[in-house]
């Protein structure tokens, strides 16, 4: 099952299969809009099961629970794939999450469904597969911490007072991974660090006093954990999504088909570096949304998909990214109970809430 298959990570995906057609098959596909290419999918792989969710939002949710799908691959865009998510495990699924928002904006919730249908979590996300896999060394109890590393994006190295002029073209000329728009961004304001910080939290089951993120600008060491005996054991392959695809869904088992492969004579060094949080407050944001809890992360999102587009449509400036999200998540309302609906109303206010502060440091000049 392939949710969300004519984007970027489910096109991957449907690549490994065609070069393992005698180990996987698909049963099901979905993407958002695009009819035709999703018609053409799903005539080359024989699926007859198939979502158009923009017209059938519901049908996502359906699609992740059919009886035949022994993995559900989730890749679709934004807080639309929690409901596919909480579906899958659920069924008990193995979840292939591409999805971050699903434990972002409702990490609490992912955690409950998982407990009741038994489902299983196998991240897809490159960071978070290499904790995942590297997790393998040890048992839970002997695990001190985890370090996700990032390549520091466009402006790595770059202060505050130098970012107030970048232009819309060098924040998406990402130095590593080829990747769309949105994300893309997210990488050059450390927005997608602070939000894995917050995906870690829920996988992985860690404080967030036990999770860190250092700058690897070679995109070589993908994740890393600390056991209680000083030992580190690192994740090292060359960028490649299809990757952590491939791994998620065939383990335990590896597929034969050697992708990313390092040659270490050829490497060269690899270096890190503390994040600069002052210049890149989004990451401390992350931290800070996560350890409020509640609907604090969904809000965070939320107010930061909006604050994005507004920069990508040349209405604010790139450090204006971060303090549309700090003014939002400052005045996050209180959720006693997180539940599905607290999620939507909170996601629903948070982006209105980000548009009206868009406006309010337009007209001021800001």
């Amino acid at each position: 099952m392939v949710l969300g298959s004519t984007g970027s990570v489910g096109t991957q995906a449907l690549e490994v299969v065609r070069r393992h057609p005698d180990r996987f098959r698909v049963i099901g596909l979905s993407a958002h809009s695009r009819a035709d290419a999703l018609g053409a999918q799903a005539e080359e792989f024989d699926v007859r099961e198939t979502v158009l969710s923009g017209d059938d939002p519901e049908g996502l949710a359906r699609l992740a629970a059919l009886p035949d799908a022994d993995v559900v691959l989730n890749a679709v865009v934004g807080a639309a794939g929690l409901p596919a998510t909480l579906a899958a495990l659920e069924a008990g699924k193995r979840l292939a999450l591409a999805n971050k928002e699903s434990l972002i904006t409702g990490g609490a919730l992912v955690t409950e469904a998982y407990r009741r249908g038994g489902g299983e979590i196998v991240p897809v996300d490159s960071e978070h597969s290499a904790i995942y896999q590297c997790l393998r060394a040890g048992s839970a109890e002997e695990v001190a911490g985890i370090v996700l590393t990032g390549s520091g994006g466009p402006f790595r190295g770059r202060g505050a007072d130098d970012l107030r002029h970048v232009t819309i073209d060098d924040a998406l000329r990402h130095p590593t991974w080829s990747m769309g728009p949105k994300i893309t961004i997210d990488s050059a304001t450390l927005m997608n660090k602070g939000l894995e910080v917050i995906e870690a939290h829920f996988l992985f089951g860690l404080a967030y006093d036990d999770i860190d993120v250092v700058i690897h600008p070679q995109s070589i060491i993908h994740g890393m954990v600390r056991f209680r005996d000083g030992a580190v054991v690192a994740h090292l392959q060359q960028p490649t999504m299809e990757a952590p695809i491939a791994f998620a869904l065939s383990c335990p088992e590896r597929v034969p088909d050697p992708v990313g492969v390092v040659d270490f004579p050829r490497l060269g060094s690899l270096t890190f570096e503390e994040p600069d949080t002052q210049a890149f407050p989004c990451l401390r944001l992350g931290y800070e949304a996560g350890r409020k809890g509640g609907v604090a992360p969904a809000v965070l999102n939320a107010a930061n998909e909006e604050a994005v587009a507004a920069f990508l449509d040349g209405r604010v400036t790139f450090p204006l990214i971060a303090a549309i999200n700090a003014a939002v998540v400052d005045e996050c309302p209180d959720c006693p109970a997180l539940t599905s609906a607290a999620v939507a109303d909170a996601t629903t206010w948070a982006r209105q809430r980000a548009r009206d502060v868009v406006r309010e440091r337009v007209a001021a000049g800001r």
